[in-house]
């Protein structure tokens, strides 16, 4: 199994402080593994499963029960969709404030916790949040994720050469997708087959358990339309047409889909921008296999690969890192803009094969006052233009995203 870039920061930040880790993150996206990974790595622990009839008895009856007995050694209690609990913050606070001695809590859950954090009873100052993503380029070969600066440095020194098993990572992830089953066993049957499961698993049970809705064909069919507006600007009133339902509905929907890590929005980020447009974001799929479209499933491959690192350095204390669009009135854009602390930091343009520069670097690279920009195209390539003050690198996309998180 591979070890997850998540590990160490779980280790580091939470247990050595004996703080809760939430990690929130996609269906079968390997939670549980990672969990049952920093189990092995203690002599003492235990992994209970809110889905276990048993476990759910014993903790209605004592949630504190749950703790096991040791001689010293601090043991790891796991702790998988307790969120499913009506009163899971209240309990899990309880056996939080009356541990006798040390005792490290992992919380996981596939819809994102924070859903389920709102309420009267706080965890404040006990807990730290982590989200687990799908695998990317680096992952599938390195579990250690560079600072922000650090990356910059090596990605613009090109500190690693261009290496095929990169290529074939870039590759394995464009045919069947980030997820852990999939891209392992490598068997585009089997592969369909599971993304059938999964649909099945979110739209038809977490989706049900979180909104309650009593039709759920509509969605599915929504579904089946999204993939072919990812990486557009999304209208909701388009899809309301289509689907015969008011945009208030499409909304709400929309807003469940993202809660459940079926989809995300990036938004366009108008600070400094002439004529932006302010309202109109870009929707893109966790599982970007499913979109036959191959130019629109590489720039969600990247757009993928570009949330990740945003929330791996968020998360790991690195400073406030958001993801945005660039795009005006005068329909000019630059695919992606990592912002860090509030400040532009790394433009990011795909191209599926073009090399030369895009002509819109002109128009918004004297707005960002950005020192580095990136153009990724699939092919392999890499060189260095100045733009002005802007090192602008226009990179095969396999080799640059083998920096990022």
């Amino acid at each position: 199994m591979k070890t997850r870039s998540l590990t160490s920061p779980i280790e580091e930040l939470a247990f050595a402080d004996h703080k809760i880790a939430f990690v929130s993150g996609p269906r079968q996206c390997g939670k549980t593994t990672l969990a049952k990974m920093l189990l092995r790595q203690r002599t003492t622990g235990l992994y209970r499963n809110w889905d276990d009839a048993e476990f759910r008895r014993a903790w209605a009856l004592s949630p504190s029960g749950i703790v096991p007995k040791t001689d010293g050694d601090v043991p790891l209690v796991v702790l998988d969709e307790i969120h499913k609990d009506r009163r899971w913050k209240r309990n899990l606070k309880g056996v939080f404030d009356t541990l006798q001695s040390p005792c490290d809590i992992l919380v996981t859950g596939s819809a994102r916790l924070n859903v389920y954090m709102k309420g009267s009873d706080s965890l404040l100052g006990r807990h730290l949040n982590f989200r687990l993503h799908p695998f990317s380029v680096r992952e599938l070969s390195h579990a250690d994720v560079p600072t922000p600066d650090a990356m910059l440095e090596s990605l613009f020194g090109r500190a690693k050469r261009h290496a095929a098993t990169n290529e074939e990572s870039l590759a394995s992830l464009m045919t069947y997708g980030p997820f852990p089953e999939p891209v392992f066993k490598q068997d585009v049957r089997k592969a369909r087959l599971w993304r059938r499961s999964r649909e099945k698993l979110v739209i038809r049970e977490d989706l049900r358990d979180l909104s309650r809705l009593p039709d759920l064909g509509r969605i599915e069919t929504m579904t089946t339309l999204l993939p072919e507006r990812v990486g557009s600007l999304f209208s909701g009133t388009s899809l309301s047409r289509d689907l015969e339902v008011s945009l208030p509905t499409i909304s709400r929907w929309m807003s469940y889909l993202k809660s459940l890590y079926y989809l995300f929005e990036i938004k366009p980020y108008h600070k400094r921008i002439t004529r932006s447009i302010r309202r109109d974001g870009k929707v893109y799929l966790w599982d970007y296999a499913v979109n036959r479209n191959e130019a629109a499933r590489f720039e969600n491959l990247v757009a993928c690969h570009l949330l990740k690192t945003c929330h791996f350095w968020t998360d790991t204390g690195e400073g406030e890192f958001e993801l945005f669009f660039l795009r005006n009135k005068d329909a000019q854009e630059i695919d992606f803009l990592i912002v860090r602390d509030g400040q532009p930091w790394l433009p990011v343009e795909v191209k599926s094969s073009d090399t030369t520069p895009s002509p819109n670097w002109s128009k918004f690279l004297p707005l960002l006052g950005c020192k580095h920009a990136l153009q990724l195209v699939r092919k392999p390539n890499w060189k260095i233009h100045q733009a002005g003050p802007t090192q602008l690198l226009v990179a095969g996309a396999a080799e640059a995203l083998s920096y990022f998180a």
